[in-house]
């Protein structure tokens, strides 16, 4: 039987593809789960540009997008059922009147500007 030959560089790239490979299958599985498409307004052209919101931040044991490709499949399931699956867009808009509601100024006057967040914004140099 011969000598393996493979280096170290080629290991590490095959287990960055196979990484990155499970991470695409869990999101997949995890959008699939949540019936593929927004709850919100049914949006479901782009995988990419759907989220995991948890309706509760105190039994979020860890989010899916960070922490949750790491694990099983059914510590996954388990997070799943903690949250609903909404577009950006839809995402972006609950937040925003979860802040308004709490009464954070700031988020209320962008949101009806329809302009971006600039927080300690640095000086534009020319």
């Amino acid at each position: 039987m011969g000598k393996d030959k493979r280096k170290y560089s080629d290991r590490r790239q095959y287990l960055i593809k196979a990484v990155h490979a499970r991470r695409k299958k869990i999101r997949e599985m995890a959008v699939e789960y949540k019936g593929g498409k927004c709850e919100s307004c049914g949006y479901d052209r782009c995988i990419e540009a759907l989220e995991f919101h948890h309706n509760d931040l105190s039994k979020k044991s860890f989010g899916i997008s960070e922490k949750g490709y790491t694990k099983s499949w059914k510590e996954v399931m388990v997070e799943l059922d903690k949250c609903i699956l909404i577009c950006a867009n839809c995402h972006r808009e609950l937040h925003a009147k979860l802040a308004a509601s709490c009464g954070n100024a700031r988020v209320i006057k962008r949101v009806n500007s329809g302009k971006a967040l600039r927080v300690n914004p640095e000086p534009i140099l020319q």
